[in-house]
């Protein structure tokens, strides 16, 4: 999911570690910074859809400012971005200028915005323990016994053990003495060893100190929920970013977490996660070590979170330096409000290279696998990191994918992991090598050409037949699409009608536009009715889009301030830490437009905000806004 937005100064995001659970006193301790002096940049609405990851940065930029680097960058007409549904007049503004002027928060499956405002972790329910449920069985330890095998739990004892001798020897009388420790003194383990003829039952800890940082499933209480859900606030990070920080604060595998969607980087972000069996004293002892992630609300439930369970997203978005009146703005988001924008595929969708995404998808479903390679690895001008620039030359000098993957210090890069597989499995297996690359990376790549597609028609769509549906488009019953008549499509509105993505389990609308789909791929060398690829990840199924999405809880006010530099949005970060909201002036000498609506997923919110400013969204054109303002 990385939006690609205006980004007069590169960020360079980093992540801190050194502060495992066993290291609390030396720990640097930091909460997330509040942000200073950032540059502009974006990423993708992952709450919107998830993109590829594409080059991974690694440090500073060499050379060429970011605005010289993105001449070579996409506009919205290289992707079918075209049309406008509103007759507004359109007015200039500068989107994302610094990340805290882009929040997004979560609407959970029950319709609630998610907000980060409680950092404290929640009350254990008592556990009633089989002894408990057992009234009538005897206390078999005494009160000595169980002061030193509360110690010996909490690693305040200067022993290893605890001893209790079983006078009465009997099978049934150390079999209550085994249970009483075992289910009174979770973490603890028993053994019976006997000294001198004497018979002593051991309790001792075995899975050494280690244990309470890192309790072993089986110290789980039995009614305790098995998943930690919790809220994860992030700065100006990815969420997979976010969670492999985490990950490896407490040594687990990334995929422990769960979540609904991924938000986006160049954003502050609000969401919820759950992890499995990890304990709310654990994740937030983390907030003494984390950098731009804040962890609260806390809970206990019995079920992971699963992508796509969301409701949406809501979002906050300040957009500076406007030039448009009062009367204007107001007329746009009311058009906003009432009507809604067209529901296109956002620039992130197809990176921010020179050698746009949709290329790479459209050699992988030709087959075309020596073009794929050629694609990801040749040097090309543009945005691109010196190392990057070294082992592309490398690349088409020798041809060598080892000499090659030697120039790049971070080998995780799409370039690198390709390499690698090319090192690996040779030239001859290109499709096999490609498989190292993660799969939704991969997939991305179809997935962006049959956005360019969609987009494409779409603009077809509205420039042939505007704001009304008519006979032969598509509506959806159920999850089956069907073709509209002439009298059905009366008593239809633009709201209701689809178009497809292309694939083979979809149909095309009845009118020319649906014959566009055939002639557009026809032309990229594909066969629309063959849309089955012989690697089955690369088969394309198709899906449908509403053409028009009319967003819910609009709302808006133009503000005036002094401070370029500071934050025009009171986030819940500032909230818990009781910092006072912003103050405008009103007799400003900067205007900026706050505006807040929610969004359903996989709906791009920079869609939105073009169809009020009528202004193109990519990176090349708002950094040439940027660099202007800056200047």
């Amino acid at each position: 999911m990385a939006e690609s937005e205006p980004k007069p100064v590169p960020v360079q995001v980093g992540e801190k570690r050194g502060c495992p659970e066993d290291e609390e006193e030396n720990a640097l301790l930091k909460r997330p910074r509040v942000e200073k002096d950032h540059g502009n940049g974006g990423s993708p609405h992952r709450d919107e859809e998830e993109e590829p990851e594409g080059e991974i940065s690694n440090g500073e930029e060499d050379g060429e400012t970011f605005a010289d680097m993105m001449k070579h960058g996409l506009t919205e007409l290289d992707v079918g971005i075209l049309k406008y549904v509103s007759d507004h007049e359109g007015f200039s503004g500068i989107l994302k200028e610094r990340y805290s002027d882009f929040v997004v928060h979560e609407i959970n499956k029950q319709g609630k915005i998610v907000h980060l405002d409680d950092l404290s972790i929640p009350a254990e329910v008592q556990e009633v323990t089989e002894a408990q449920e057992q009234p009538g069985e005897p206390d078999v330890l005494t009160e000595e016994q169980k002061k030193q095998l509360g110690e010996l739990q909490l690693f305040k004892n200067k022993e290893d053990n605890v001893s209790i001798e079983v006078v009465d020897d009997s099978k049934e009388k150390r079999t209550l003495v085994h249970k009483a420790i075992k289910t009174q003194y979770p973490g603890l383990e028993t053994k019976t060893e006997e000294k001198e003829g004497r018979k002593f039952i051991v309790a001792y800890h075995a899975a050494g100190k280690k244990a309470l940082s890192a309790p072993r499933k089986h110290f789980w209480p039995k009614n305790r929920g098995s998943f930690c859900h919790f809220v994860l606030y992030k700065e100006n990070k990815d969420t997979m970013d976010a969670i492999n920080v985490l990950s490896k604060f407490l040594r687990l595998r990334p995929n422990m977490f769960s979540y609904m969607g991924t938000k986006d980087k160049r954003a502050i972000t609000v969401q919820e996660i759950a992890v499995l069996k990890i304990t709310a004293e654990r994740l937030a002892h983390l907030n003494k070590c984390l950098v731009n992630l804040k962890l609260g609300n806390f809970s206990y439930k019995n079920h992971p979170l699963k992508l796509g369970e969301l409701q949406g997203n809501h979002f906050t978005v300040v957009i500076r330096n406007i030039s448009g009146t009062d009367a204007q703005v107001h007329q746009a988001l009311t058009s906003l409000k009432q009507t809604g924008f067209i529901n296109y595929y956002g620039m992130q969708r197809f990176g921010t290279t020179a050698v746009p995404t949709q290329h790479v998808g459209r050699a992988i479903l030709k087959n075309n696998w020596k073009e794929v390679v050629d694609l990801i690895l040749k040097p090309r001008p543009g945005a691109e990191k010196e190392f990057l620039v070294r082992c592309r030359e490398e690349w088409a000098k020798t041809q060598d994918p080892e000499a090659a993957l030697k120039k790049l210090p971070n080998k995780r890069c799409v370039e690198g992991q390709l390499l690698r597989g090319l090192s690996m499995y040779g030239k001859k297996n290109i499709v096999t090598a490609f498989g190292l690359i993660p799969r939704n990376n991969r997939l991305m790549y179809i997935h962006s050409y049959q956005s360019v597609v969609w987009n494409t028609m779409v603009s077809r769509r509205i420039e042939a037949f505007g704001l009304k549906a008519v006979e032969g488009d598509l509506v959806l019953r159920g999850t089956t699409a069907h073709i509209l008549s002439a009298e059905e499509a009366e008593n239809c509105s633009i709201h209701d009608i689809v178009m497809p993505l292309p694939g083979f389990d979809v149909i095309y609308p009845s009118h020319h536009v649906g014959e566009g789909y055939r002639e557009m791929l026809s032309a990229d060398g594909l066969d629309i009715d063959n849309m089955r690829h012989k690697v089955k990840d690369y088969s394309l199924a198709g899906a449908y889009r509403r053409i028009i999405i009319r967003p819910s809880d609009v709302s808006w006010e133009v503000i005036q301030y002094d401070d370029p530099r500071i934050s025009l949005v009171h986030s819940d970060f500032e909230k818990l830490e009781n910092k006072p909201a912003p103050v405008f002036n009103k007799e400003g000498k900067y205007r900026a437009l706050r505006m807040e609506f929610s969004l359903p997923p996989s709906t791009y919110a920079t869609m939105a905000i073009r169809e009020v400013l009528k202004l193109d969204t990519s990176i090349k054109k708002q950094t040439q806004l940027n660099t202007t303002w800056f200047n």
